[in-house]
């Protein structure tokens, strides 16, 4: 039977809500509109369109693919993050509003029109680098990556958002081979993830996120332990660091900066009020 566009969507929500998904209204909409080509405008304005064949056998697809608890990022290929759009893949974490809390905090530090370099350790899909540099045209950015797939999602991100010729990208671990360069901001949205801790995850972050993203070592902390230390020595003079962090890791990582000189560290609360970014400068 052909279905209309308020009876997919209704009967997709109804499908995702039984298989316990968390947004079933949300990735209903999203699914819906990827397969058909409709616009959320389109859903309320005209609700009675009808799907073609080939419209229904796409969006059943993308069903069975949430149902079996694979990222609607990964479905569409795609995930909207601060101002822009990115490219997503298994290879990438998915961006996540979370981290847009860092991207507030950071923007809020730094004046709107001064040129500045930007380091992103661990960049990963270029979520936090380029939402930065879409704001802040002055601004250059080097993406630092031990992963080349993720290296490759992030100069197609760039690439797509027209940012190529203020970007470069680096295959390393972490501050390493960057000798005596300075930098204005570094940012970075490391694995803070404990071991253990990781299989108990939802099944779109324990099997479909990469690991290497995830895993931060027995306590979460091993990334920030190696890059509390690198991040000072490659900060200007009143430079300025940011970090994600793990909700109950806070003051553990503000600690660890302080061990390695900070001039000055806080913790920064996301919208639901938890932790989320240790901000801080570098020695004047």
């Amino acid at each position: 039977m052909t279905q209309t566009l308020v009876q997919a969507w209704t009967q997709a929500r109804r499908r995702l809500e039984e298989a316990g998904i968390e947004a079933p209204v949300i990735d209903a909409r999203l699914l819906l509109e990827a397969a058909t080509g409709a616009t959320r405008a389109d859903i309320l304005t005209d609700p009675y369109r009808a799907l073609t064949p080939a419209q229904a056998e796409t969006l059943e697809a993308y069903l069975a693919r949430r149902i079996a608890r694979e990222p609607v990022s990964h479905i569409l290929g795609r995930k909207g993050f601060w101002t822009v759009e990115l490219k997503v893949t298994r290879d990438v974490l998915t961006p996540r509003p979370d981290t847009e809390t860092l991207v507030n905090a950071v923007l809020k530090s730094l004046p709107a029109e001064q040129p500045m370099r930007i380091l992103d350790l661990g960049v990963g899909s270029g979520a936090i680098l380029l939402a930065i540099l879409a704001e802040r045209p002055a601004a250059r950015g080097l993406g630092v990556d031990v992963s080349e797939e993720a290296l490759a999602v992030a100069r197609d991100n760039a690439a797509h958002l027209g940012l190529s010729k203020r970007l470069a990208l680096l295959r390393g671990d972490w501050t390493a081979g960057l000798a005596d360069e300075e930098f204005d901001l570094v940012v970075s949205n490391p694995p803070y993830i404990a071991s253990h801790v990781i299989e108990t995850l939802e099944p779109e972050v324990a099997v479909h996120e990469p690991r290497l993203a995830l895993d931060g070592g027995p306590d979460g902390l091993d990334a920030y332990r190696v890059l509390a230390p690198q991040v000072i020595r490659v900060l200007k003079p009143g430079g300025v660091f940011a970090f994600e962090i793990g909700h109950d890791q806070g003051h553990a990582v503000e600690a660890l900066m302080q061990r390695a000189k900070a001039g000055f560290c806080r913790v920064v609360s996301d919208l639901g009020q938890r932790d989320r970014v240790v901000i801080g400068r570098a020695p004047p």
